[in-house]
């Protein structure tokens, strides 16, 4: 008789499903929306493969391994996703300041071509097997598994992601720290979320919830900053004459990430207080 399926794969299925008419989309022409959506997407059905990794500990083939063949796609679906936050804050610098960044435009116009063009070549790149293959063993990972070991799993996956949460705050944060932050948020909302949808109590109190989301929601604006700092930082190292609206901007990007990276990391110290106990 065969086992029967854990009630998580129903809801990796419908992720699955969606996940797979954007990528059929995305064949025919990427687009900056369709692109982030499908990223979402990934990113859940990534986190699955990560579950599924924490039951199957013993066995890595039943596990991560099998989001192995998507990884590139989603490392530039997200290329995408932090083009299209430049763009915003480009836009955003223009109607702020009543000026015109003509050739930063230019410059970027020509790395989207490249950016989009990698995503496509990907998509049209592979074969709708890798989807059906990942779903099959997907569906063959999750099958007997008891609720209390999905609970159990979703636990421990977020204690880790407290556990480094907490090593990286014991120093200041660089760059690469405030991101890993907000990866390990998100995650930690999903595996949250996810753990509510099977009909378990959730790990945190409604109010400790609300702050490691809203937490999540602060980081955004850092991550645009970092995002639009980076971009101008490439275009104006290729410049031997650099006009002064450029110098301005970048000089303020500089500053207001000082700012945001402060407040941020005392809410992520008061956070972490509150979680760790």
């Amino acid at each position: 008789m065969q086992a029967k399926t854990s009630p998580v794969y129903q809801i990796f299925e419908q992720q699955h499903q969606e996940a797979k008419a954007l990528f059929l989309v995305l064949g025919k022409q990427v687009k900056s929306k369709k692109a982030i959506e499908l990223q979402t997407k990934l990113e859940f059905l990534e986190l699955f493969t990560d579950l599924m990794g924490k039951i199957h500990f013993e066995d890595p083939s039943r596990g991560p391994e099998l989001f192995l063949p998507f990884k590139p796609l989603k490392k530039s679906l997200r290329k995408t996703h932090h083009f299209k936050l430049v763009e915003r804050s480009l836009k955003a610098r223009e109607s702020a300041s009543g000026l015109g960044y003509l050739s930063f435009k230019d410059y970027l116009a020509s790395q989207k071509k490249e950016i989009q063009k990698e995503a496509f070549d990907l998509v049209v790149g592979s074969s709708l097997k890798t989807w059906d293959d990942f779903q099959h063993k997907a569906q063959v990972s999750s099958r007997g598994i008891k609720p209390l070991v999905i609970s159990t799993a979703i636990n421990q996956l977020v204690q880790e992601e407290l556990d480094f949460l907490h090593h990286d705050l014991k120093v200041s944060l660089q760059s690469q720290g405030f991101r890993d932050l907000f990866e390990s948020l998100r995650k930690i909302i999903m595996l949250e979320n996810l753990l509510m949808g099977l009909g378990f109590n959730p790990i945190f109190v409604s109010s400790i919830h609300e702050e490691i989301n809203q937490l999540k929601e602060n980081l955004k604006p850092w991550y645009s900053n970092h995002l639009a700092f980076q971009a101008l930082s490439g275009f104006l190292a290729e410049k031997d004459d650099i006009s002064k609206k450029y110098m301005v901007w970048i000089k303020e990007l500089k500053e207001e990430k000082k700012s945001l990276s402060s407040e941020i990391e005392r809410q992520a110290f008061e956070l972490l207080r509150k979680v760790m106990g």
